[in-house]
């Protein structure tokens, strides 16, 4: 059976540097910081006390949505129908002889309504269980995100949710994308979202000992690939894209970014936190992908990695790559855009991969932020600190997330 082509249509994030798609690329590739102290919750007693927190986001400020039905969403949701909105908005795709049947969600979340499960569990002690609130459980839920987005604008396609820690970004894209490949639905919105700055998340992680401690320097403490590397940063927002079968695009005169062109998957199989060492499960995802795509390892021009700043992490995916790419790893630019934002966990795919749409768009190869001197293992070219022009057609986006789920993907240009 021929493979339908799939193309980008709409693309949208909510961040720590802002929520326009432009303003935030300017941002990353002038090498801004999202990071800064927390001041949603009093962290004086925390081990960590900064992260990429979006301030005082008003969702009613970026689209139009009911009061009443806006008290019944999860922050992580809100971040989502805001993304979604201007995804949306942006490919004009729902005004060109819309079929809500052949419209679809795949939204992902590494946790979902974090902030829900405590605020409910503080009323539970502090006042009885006939206090809960009756809409706890569809706020908190990890589907509550594709859920409210179908629900808003009508899309009775194929609609699901992933939950594979930082992988469910891309996981969700690339399931969007098959559907679209396979004909059963002709547009999805996909992405990620996410809302892990709560007094838990970031007392859990940083018990794990996963965060940085660099509370003296928020701005300088993501530093994926640096010998000096020390965690990762907490982060939140939503990535979406609007996914359209190219033919579709192209007929009703569609805007069109990008293409997804592969998408592969695999697990290590090893351990629910630490990656393996050499990277093997992360690689055998990029030849996946790869070969999904049906493009050589030396035509990708630009990888954005998963790059979290952590110490094995980042070590493992650089071997992975070296793995995969040969002797083209020496001159591919690889680059880690967590140093601007944080990890946004669930979320991080979908912002990211909006990120590899702009590099076609503008051929420009994004910066790693804070890089002063490579960590070992680390022996790649991470575009350190400047944004570097350079013909791109070809980019390849990794997330991988605890349980040892690995994703990737590939987008090119039109």
């Amino acid at each position: 059976m021929s493979r339908r082509r799939v193309a980008v249509t709409g693309t949208s994030v909510v961040t720590s540097l802002g929520s326009d798609v432009d303003d935030v690329w300017n941002a990353i590739c002038n090498g801004k910081s999202g990071v800064s102290l927390i001041e949603r919750f009093d962290c004086s007693e925390f081990r960590v006390r900064f992260g990429g927190e979006i301030k005082n986001f008003d969702p009613r400020s970026h689209m139009q949505i009911d009061g009443k039905a806006l008290r019944r969403m999860d922050r992580f949701v809100q971040f989502a129908m805001v993304a979604s909105d201007k995804a949306i908005h942006q490919s004009d795709v729902l005004s060109a002889s819309f079929d809500p049947y052949r419209c679809g969600v795949v939204i992902g979340s590494g946790i979902g309504g974090l902030d829900e499960i405590e605020d409910q569990h503080s009323r539970l002690f502090d006042r009885g269980p006939e206090r809960i609130s009756a809409f706890m459980i569809p706020k908190l839920i990890v589907n509550a995100a594709a859920g409210n987005v179908a629900v808003h604008w009508g899309l009775k396609g194929p609609s699901s949710a992933i939950a594979t820690a930082c992988a469910s970004a891309i996981h969700s894209i690339g399931n969007a994308f098959r559907l679209i490949q396979g004909g059963y639905a002709d547009v999805m919105v996909a992405g990620g979202t996410e809302a892990g700055i709560t007094p838990m998340g970031i007392a859990g992680f940083a018990r794990m000992n996963a965060l940085s401690v660099r509370n003296a320097a928020p701005c300088s403490a993501s530093r994926p690939f640096d010998r000096d590397r020390d965690g990762f940063v907490m982060a939140e927002g939503s990535g979406i894209l609007v996914l359209e079968d190219m033919e579709r695009a192209q007929k009703r005169g569609a805007n069109i970014l990008a293409e997804i062109t592969g998408f592969g998957l695999s697990s290590d199989g090893l351990h629910m936190t630490q990656p393996d060492e050499n990277g093997e499960g992360a690689a055998r995802a990029m030849i996946a992908a790869l070969e999904d795509a049906t493009l050589p390892a030396d035509k990708i021009d630009y990888i954005n990695a998963h790059g979290t700043s952590t110490p094995l992490g980042d070590r493992a995916e650089s071997i992975a790559i070296r793995t995969v790419f040969g002797s083209h790893a020496d001159s591919v630019a690889v680059s880690s855009t967590k140093g601007h934002l944080g990890h946004l966990l669930g979320a991080s795919g979908g912002v990211e991969t909006v990120f590899c749409i702009k590099a076609i768009e503008t051929n420009t190869a994004p910066p790693t932020i804070n890089f002063e001197t490579a960590g070992e293992g680390c022996d790649l070219d991470y575009v350190p600190n400047e944004a570097r022009d350079l013909k791109i057609s070809h980019t390849l986006k990794n997330s991988f997330g605890f349980g040892g789920h690995n994703a990737c993907l590939i987008v090119s240009s039109v």
